[in-house]
């Protein structure tokens, strides 16, 4: 089985990390297929949201360890400029909504690739790890830049010299997360987030994503600047004239994600 799966359904890319008897943790053919993958829905114009989400028991444990002693594996310089770093800037720059659905363990930069995304919800099970410093590095794939700014630089400091295991519980209270859902009927329950959002005007909601990453370095000014232009593209969609006429008409929109 490939280690990455990829099904086109209802407007949904759902994505597969499956490398279930490793913790779905990533080598180098893992990473480049997932690329390939995210490419794949980037383009297609029928995929409106991408969802992620791991087989077995766990999201991701990160990268696999074995690859890094091998020697003649990746170098630390081609995992990070090859393999995790373009995975980040995809998720971040493809025009569409994400949603990480967090089955299990998300460790290292496998927590780190759920935490960029869109929408994070989680398993009532599972839990989240920054490991960088139990082998004496960094936390990378947008660690140190996401962590910050979604809980705070005390807790982000924290929990990234510790690598203390969070509960879901304690990552939706802290604001890491957006949800926690009950284990039972996880993945339906998550995939339904993305059905709605796949349904949804997808140019609206690819310009909220472009607004808030630059909010992540604007000045108020510059952001200010930037959702006027924004939304003088936003007000140029069709799925925007059709959700003001369905809304004059008092009936549930019908958009195309045009």
């Amino acid at each position: 089985m490939p280690s990455i799966l990829l099904e086109i359904k209802n407007g949904v890319g759902l994505i597969i990390l499956n490398r279930p008897d490793k913790l779905n943790s990533f080598n180098r053919d893992m990473a480049l297929l997932l690329q390939e993958k995210l490419e794949t829905c980037k383009i297609d114009k029928h995929v409106r949201c991408i969802h992620i989400t791991g087989a077995g028991k766990g999201f991701s444990a990160g990268q696999d360890l074995a690859e890094v002693v091998d020697p003649s594996g990746p170098s630390m310089q081609q995992i990070l400029s090859e393999h995790y770093n373009p995975i980040i800037t995809q998720i971040r720059n493809i025009p569409k909504p994400f949603v990480a659905a967090v089955n299990g363990v998300a460790a290292g930069a496998g927590a780190n690739i759920a935490l960029c995304c869109d929408i994070v919800v989680a398993a009532q099970s599972a839990s989240f790890i920054q490991a960088f410093s139990k082998i004496g590095l960094i936390p990378d794939s947008g660690g140190t830049f996401f962590l910050p700014r979604l809980i705070g630089f005390q807790k982000a400091s924290a929990l990234s010299m510790l690598g203390d295991k969070v509960s879901t519980a304690e990552a939706e209270r802290m604001g890491l997360i957006y949800k926690v859902l009950p284990d039972q009927d996880f993945i339906q329950e998550t995939e339904k987030i993305a059905y709605q959002l796949a349904q949804m005007p997808t140019r609206g909601l690819g310009l909220i994503k472009k607004a808030l990453n630059a909010s992540l370095v604007n000045t108020l000014d510059e952001q200010l600047k930037l959702e006027d232009q924004l939304q003088q593209e936003a007000a140029k969609t069709y799925d925007y004239k059709e959700g003001v006429q369905a809304f004059l008409e008092k009936r549930a929109a019908i958009f195309k994600g045009e």
